[in-house]
This record gives structure tokens, C-alpha cells and sequence, in this order.
């Protein structure tokens, strides 16, 4: 057999028809990695340090956590400039030596996982394509709610476009976290915030009622139903978000108890608010992306932690969120 170009980075490989679960072997990835790349063990280390505390908004609960290792991503520089000037840091020739993942092949496609060394979750991976390409979700639906099955009931997958909150907006991949730890997938099945708006018998969309910011899910107890309802959703979203490669969205999929696999879209107007760039004691460095928005909202200056309040996470979910009697229109 030829060796691939990556084989020295496989810690071990997923094959969907086999025995072992995808959770499982990215938690043995995880164990290993943190003994053996000291800079995930350092990484995963200071999460006992990070604070967290919960805000009572109009309706609806956030958390906060303040997590200083997280400034890398919050205020990282995604613009076309600064992408073109610097490494890759998700292709495989730019990983650290110590870093490996769990290889997945999916219909020709190649995805390696992998943790993520600045966590904001115990367990907290970044799901990258093996090859240098643009982070873009249309071609990658059918892959992402399928990861969403293959990773239940241990975690969720999230992902953030390229032009909301993605730090690689270069370079294709999406994220895991424990499932129900971002707490959009709690409320996602509460009665009184589910509108229906349309349900084919073999699924649904809706939208969520209620919660500060415009949230649109799509259900089946297919996951290629789900893509396909999700492919739908953004071809109609396209149409008032003109001038964009794809709609500004964040997207979590998970696989819940009831056998749905849900995929839960945030429709944006823009990626920061307007106190991200704002100078001095008025500035907040809050870069909302699919955690944040989904309501675990990472700061990782001490200062904002303390003065994040709820009128101010209202006015930054409304801010960046698409308006909701728009999109209800639209779909």
C-alpha cells in the first residue's frame, strides 16, 4: 500500500461500518495527545482555571466563561491580507510534530480529528480536511450530519463560516463538542419554543421563538434529509444575503436521544458588533461564532467577563443576527 502524504499524522482510523465508535476513539485520541504534546496538555490543563457565569437575558439563560487561551481565536485577523501572509495552520505539513488525529474517509473526502489545544471544552476537536481548500458547507452537508451521527451521543459538530467566526476561513473544517454543551441543543426541543414552519412528513423546519436572536432548525430522522432541508434553507437565505460566497451563518448538528439529527442555523447580518472596535474601556473583545452564539459566550479578557451583563449580550445577539420576520419570509 502507498503511503499518504499524512500517514506519520494517523493515530488511528474511523471506518463507519465497523464496531468502534468515532466518540470513542477521539476520547483515546484526546488521552493520548494530552500526554504526549505538551502543548495540549497545557492547554486542557488551564481549563481548571476558567470561569464561568450565568446571565438571566429577556426570556432566555446564557453562560460566560472567561478563558484566556481563547484570544488567539476571538481576536484573530481573518482578513484577506492577513490570511494570504500567514502559514495554514490546519494543513497537515504545518501541524505540530506531536500532533495526530483519527483519519475519516467519507465518499472521497478526507477529514482528520483533531484536538483542538485551546479548548473551551473538556473535550474539544477541530475536524479537518486533509487537503487545502475553502471553508465552505454546501458541498460538506451530507459529511457534517453524518459526523453528527458517527460522534452521538458523545458530541455535537459545529461550524463556522468563513465570514463568522471561522479562524481559518481558508481552510475546510468543522469542530466537536460534548453534546448539550452549548445550550441551543437544550432548547431545541422545549414545545414552546418550536414554531413549525414547514414539515414534509419526513421532516422539518423551524424556526425557535423567543431567544434574542434569529435561530432556524432543520430536522429528520434522516441525516441526509436534514442536509438536504439545510441545503434548502441557505439556497432561500442566499437570496436577501447578496454578495457572499455562502449566507453568513453558524451551524450546530447533533444526533439527539429521539433519533433526530438536528441542525441548527443562525443566520447573521455580520460577524462582530460594533464594540468589538471600539477603542479603550468601550471596547469588548466578543467575536461571536457557533459557541457563543449558541449560548456559551467566551471572553478571554477578565476585564469583559465581569462587565458582560444581559443588556449587553442582547444588544450583541440582535446586532449580528439577521432580522427573524426576514428570514420567516424568505423560508
Amino acid at each position: 500500500m502507498m503511503q499518504t502524504p499524512y500517514e506519520h499524522k494517523i493515530f488511528s482510523r474511523f471506518d463507519p461500518t465497523g464496531k468502534e465508535q468515532l466518540g470513542d476513539l477521539a476520547m483515546r485520541l484526546l488521552e493520548e495527545q494530552k500526554n504526549t504534546w505538551p502543548m495540549c496538555g497545557t492547554g486542557y490543563a488551564s481549563l481548571d482555571a476558567v470561569q464561568i457565569k450565568e446571565i438571566q437575558c429577556n426570556g432566555y439563560d446564557i453562560k460566560v466563561q472567561f478563558n484566556p487561551k481563547r484570544i488567539v481565536s476571538s481576536a484573530a485577523k481573518v482578513d484577506p491580507k492577513s490570511i494570504a501572509e500567514r502559514k495554514c495552520f490546519l494543513c497537515v505539513p504545518h501541524l505540530p510534530g506531536e500532533q495526530k488525529g483519527v483519519l475519516v474517509e467519507q465518499d472521497g473526502e478526507r477529514f482528520l480529528v483533531l484536538c483542538n489545544p485551546m479548548p473551551i471544552f473538556r473535550a474539544h476537536y477541530t475536524i479537518s480536511h486533509v487537503d487545502h481548500r475553502p471553508q465552505e458547507i454546501e458541498p460538506f452537508l451530507e459529511t457534517m450530519m453524518l459526523f453528527a451521527r458517527w460522534l452521538a451521543p458523545r458530541f455535537s459538530v459545529f461550524y463556522n463560516g468563513p465570514k463568522c467566526g471561522a479562524s481559518a476561513p481558508d481552510h475546510m473544517h468543522f469542530q466537536a463538542a460534548p453534546k448539550s454543551g452549548i445550550p441551543i441543543e437544550i432548547e431545541t426541543q422545549k414545545p414552546d419554543r418550536r414554531h413549525v414552519i414547514r414539515d414534509s412528513g419526513s421532516g422539518k423546519t423551524l424556526l425557535l421563538k423567543n431567544l434574542g436572536r434569529t435561530i432556524v432548525v432543520a430536522e429528520s430522522a434522516d441525516p441526509l434529509e436534514t442536509a438536504s432541508i439545510v441545503r434548502d434553507i441557505l439556497f432561500r437565505l442566499q437570496e436577501v444575503q447578496h454578495g457572499h460566497a455562502e449566507p453568513l451563518i453558524n451551524l450546530i448538528a447533533t444526533r439527539d436521544d429521539d433519533g433526530m439529527t438536528r441542525a441548527i442555523l443562525f443566520p447573521r447580518s455580520k460577524h462582530r458588533p460594533d464594540v468589538f472596535f471600539k477603542e479603550g474601556d468601550e471596547k469588548l473583545l466578543i467575536s461571536p461564532a457557533a459557541v457563543d452564539i449558541g449560548g456559551l459566550v467566551v471572553t478571554p479578557l477578565e476585564h469583559d467577563f465581569h462587565r458582560v451583563n444581559a443588556h449587553l449580550m442582547e444588544s450583541i445577539f440582535f446586532e449580528v443576527s439577521l432580522d427573524q420576520t426576514l428570514v420567516e419570509s424568505v423560508l
